[in-house]
């Protein structure tokens, strides 16, 4: 196994600057380029407008809906703010968003409805990396959203082994990472045998691509995954609570297949 280098801070003033559009009543994200870092439909703010990043909930199929809200949410990377708005909203989720870019958060602020910090919502300025890596936030963690991208949306930022041994220290026993995977450099077996590596076989499953080519990855910590009864229980109430389609992630969900040796490699 390599080590793990230290996380190199990325200047601000490096960053490139939110910029925003309107298309069709939906409010769009960029990085001052043509990708879309996240949506907001103006007539349903607190709804979630993308697709991908409604499969990124997918993880509520594997949390208990009784005490919900006694749980924390983290998400790494903000985007238009969309899970962290849901989740602290929707789900009344202690919440935590972690975004590198002062930019975008400034963004969120003034065009994307993003509450003030207080008691269960805070957002922090900060590298995921080094977050993931701080000792202090251990096992504090029910649920971990992953989704970083650049300017560029060529591959995930972040997508080494020694990120999600860093993920997974966060996490609580039963805890769950969910992981946007989708760019031109991107490579969802890789980024499969990564976790399978971390969080063991049988504990990563994926959800179908979307039209788009995003795929979202799950894995559960140090447990064993539900079984379908239990999942379609889960579902069901879930989708009653929120309005997501639920349901029809279970007919998405993949088992995960075992990586080859030079999938492995990091």
């Amino acid at each position: 196994m390599k080590p793990r280098p230290d996380p190199v801070p990325v200047p601000t003033d490096a960053l490139p600057p939110a910029t925003v559009s309107e298309h069709d009543g939906v409010r769009y994200l960029h990085l001052d380029s043509i990708w879309v870092q996240g949506a907001m439909r103006l007539a349903h703010p607190s709804a979630i407008e993308l697709d991908y990043v409604q499969r990124m909930m997918a993880w509520l199929l594997l949390v208990d809906p009784v005490g919900l809200g006694r749980r924390h949410a983290v998400q790494f990377g903000l985007g238009a703010g969309a899970i962290t708005r849901f989740c602290h909203g929707k789900l009344r989720m202690r919440t935590t968003a972690v975004e590198i870019n002062p930019s975008v958060i400034g963004a969120n602020r003034q065009w994307f409805r993003l509450p003030a910090d207080s008691d269960r919502l805070r957002v922090e300025q900060a590298d995921a990396a080094a977050w993931a890596a701080d000792p202090a936030h251990a096992g504090t963690v029910d649920v971990l959203c992953v989704d970083l991208y650049d300017e560029q949306a060529a591959g995930p930022v972040l997508d080494s082994e020694a990120f999600y041994r860093d993920c997974r220290r966060l996490l609580v026993e039963g805890g769950v990472l969910s992981v946007n995977v989708f760019g031109r450099q991107a490579s969802g077996a890789r980024s499969l045998a990564r976790l399978q590596r971390v969080f063991g076989l049988g504990r990563v499953k994926s959800l179908q691509p979307t039209r788009e080519g995003n795929t979202v990855l799950l894995a559960l910590c140090g447990a064993d995954w539900p079984g379908p009864e239990r999942l379609a229980e889960r579902a069901a109430a879930h989708e009653t609570r929120t309005g997501l389609p639920c349901r029809k992630w279970l007919r998405m969900l993949r088992e995960a297949p075992q990586a080859g040796d030079d999938e492995l490699e990091d």
